[in-house]
């Protein structure tokens, strides 16, 4: 991270962008991808001494820390930032942390969208500049659909209070689209990386296996595993909204594989990758584990995001498994827990 008062840095005519959760997974690829672009880069996260450090990923980029749910941090970042994209990727993503703490998911996830949107407004009605708005919306806001397959037009009804803050974001952008600003609302399906948060059943699952082929754990507890999902590779998902920026209109895209795959499916591939191919035999079922309300498959179609964008995945759900059971076998060598 540099010094917010270093002299150094892209020519004044170089996009700027605004980046809420900036040390998370998605936030710290996007910076990257925005800078060797030769945009100029801002970015916001929460104080968190828990979570990793993801200082590595963010060299170059201006990181102020901030709560964005707190709409006075939002609009202060906002207004002195001047960003010609902002691109909000803040938010609680859990669905379980969500059952726990629906109040907080919502000042997280709602709020601060609201607040951001008018913001966004202001700036671009005292500037006469357009400001593009990107949000991170989610496949959960289609939970409740029974529509096999989604896509943009799938009646939105979620599920989960995470689904139904992000649908209220969703929703937010949709109507500040009437003040005249390019509100894009980039669906993003599940999509994983080595940068994947260890709170994640993904990830809980590829250090585990990493964990019982090295003989430093003996077995892994799951919920139900006949779940499925449509798996993506997270730095795929961030060019697609860095594509929908460039394009600066307002719209709405579904960003996913099509292809959907169980839990028990992510299990089996980040267990055979480490050679260990009887994975029932070291995995249990915890009924604790079980979420209400869980949708039994969601899986989208992102045809329109292919057509307008051009944009497609890169990487296949048995190579993200891999990457990410290779990162954390990596790490075990190095005796990082």
């Amino acid at each position: 991270m540099r010094d917010r008062d270093a002299e150094s840095g892209p020519p004044p005519s170089s996009p700027v962008a605004l980046i809420t959760g900036v040390a998370g997974q998605d936030g710290t690829y996007l910076a990257q991808l925005l800078l060797r672009r030769g945009w100029t880069v801002h970015g916001i996260t929460r104080p968190d001494p828990d979570a990793p450090s993801s200082e590595e990923f963010l060299e170059g980029v201006d990181v102020r820390l901030g709560d964005v749910s707190d709409p006075d941090v939002a609009a202060a970042a906002v207004a002195d930032v001047r960003p010609d994209h902002i691109f909000h990727l803040a938010g609680i993503s859990s669905v379980w942390k969500s059952w726990i703490d629906p109040v907080l998911t919502t000042r997280v996830n709602s709020v601060s969208a609201a607040a951001l949107l008018n913001a966004a407004v202001h700036l671009q009605d005292d500037t006469g500049k357009p400001v593009v708005f990107v949000n991170a919306s989610s496949a959960e806001i289609f939970a409740g659909s029974g529509v096999a397959r989604q896509d943009e037009s799938t009646p939105v009804l979620p599920t989960s209070p995470y689904g139904a803050t992000k649908a209220m974001s969703h929703s937010l952008v949709q109507v500040y689209r009437s003040k005249g600003l390019a509100g894009i609302n980039a669906v993003l399906y599940n999509h994983e990386s080595p940068r994947r948060p260890d709170t994640f059943v993904t990830r809980k699952i590829t250090k585990a296996a990493a964990a019982i082929a090295a003989g430093q754990q003996d077995s892994l507890a799951l919920g139900d595993v006949r779940i499925a999902r449509d798996w993506g590779w997270a730095p795929d998902y961030v060019e697609a909204m860095a594509a929908m920026a460039v394009r600066g209109v307002a719209d709405d895209f579904v960003v996913a594989t099509g292809h959907a795959h169980t839990i028990g499916d992510f299990v089996a591939a980040a267990f055979s990758a480490v050679g260990i191919d009887d994975w029932r035999s070291v995995v249990t079922l915890d009924e604790d584990l079980l979420r209400p309300a869980d949708a039994a498959v969601v899986v989208g179609d992102a045809s329109k995001a292919k057509e307008v964008l051009g944009w497609t995945p890169t990487h296949s759900f048995e190579h993200v498994v891999a990457a990410m059971v290779e990162h954390d076998r990596a790490l075990l060598a190095e005796g990082v827990t």
